[in-house]
């Protein structure tokens, strides 16, 4: 016997509005493209928003979003569904893509660039004109409604030979790049995020700031907002400063022994 997977789509709705400050015209350029029913590419370093702002837009429109993150063994079957068999019986059970297809959701890809080029494939039709999903195990053509909406993530950063988005699939998106907030948002963001004072935000984004411009210089990244977010909630829950820079950003950026020192000794000439 074969039937489609049961879903409740109420689980993949944001119900409180997920914090988030704007850096550009990113919401608006969003909020046009799901009303053309343009696929949208979110393209920026680690822990600058990219999520945040999904989970913004998906509170923003009202709309269920189902969250994909995307790694090396992820297989077309992964995202599109599989035949299961349970109690003698073979059940069809949709896949994350799938399941956002059917329901008119908000599927969102992160770090698409992760999955196996021969998965990412399937996304194709789904992000032309056609708006389709083909369901080949199945026999079925899933046809997306006006409220379903596609959107993928990467860090150019870690671009390769080996993990770059191919032409094919990139010039189907519409594209939003992110970058970490000026210096008095991303203050202002900590502040917000974890109830640190003033302050220590702006040492933070100060630290931060340092260990960017060593990008290049012995680290790959630099601290990512997300990170100072880390560093603050352990400031709030009484850990001394340096300490909480040393556990939740230069431990996180670098095994190196040499890097972790120059970084400590940033953190420790301003805290």
């Amino acid at each position: 016997m074969t039937q489609a997977s049961v879903v409740k789509p109420e689980e993949y709705f944001i119900k409180d509005e997920p914090y988030y400050e704007a850096i550009g015209e990113e919401i608006d350029i969003f909020l046009a493209a799901y009303q053309q029913q343009i696929p949208v590419l979110l393209k920026g370093p680690t822990g600058c928003g990219k999520t945040r702002f999904m989970e913004h837009m998906a509170w923003r429109l009202q709309k269920p979003l189902i969250t994909v993150s995307c790694h090396d063994d992820l297989t077309a079957s992964d995202l599109v569904g599989r035949f299961l068999v349970s109690a003698g019986e073979t059940h069809w059970v949709d896949g994350p893509l799938a399941r956002a297809v059917r329901h008119g959701a908000i599927c969102y890809l992160d770090e698409i660039v992760e999955a196996r080029k021969d998965t990412t494939v399937v996304i194709h039709p789904l992000a032309d004109d056609r708006r389709v999903l083909p369901m080949e195990k199945v026999g079925e053509l899933l046809e997306a409604t006006a409220d379903f909406c596609l959107a993928i993530s990467y860090n150019p950063g870690y671009q390769s030979v080996l993990k770059d988005l191919k032409q094919s699939t990139r010039q189907r998106f519409v594209a939003l790049e992110f970058d970490y907030p000026a210096a008095e948002l991303e203050a202002r963001i900590i502040k917000n995020e974890t109830g640190i004072d003033d302050e220590l935000a702006s040492r933070l984004v100060k630290f931060a700031h340092m260990t960017r411009n060593l990008k290049g210089s012995g680290l790959e990244e630099g601290a990512s907002t997300r990170l100072l977010v880390h560093a603050a909630k352990l400031i709030k829950a009484g850990i001394a400063p340096v300490t909480a820079c040393n556990t939740a950003i230069s431990q996180a950026l670098t095994d190196d022994a040499d890097m972790l020192s120059a970084v400590h000794e940033l953190s420790t000439s301003l805290f």
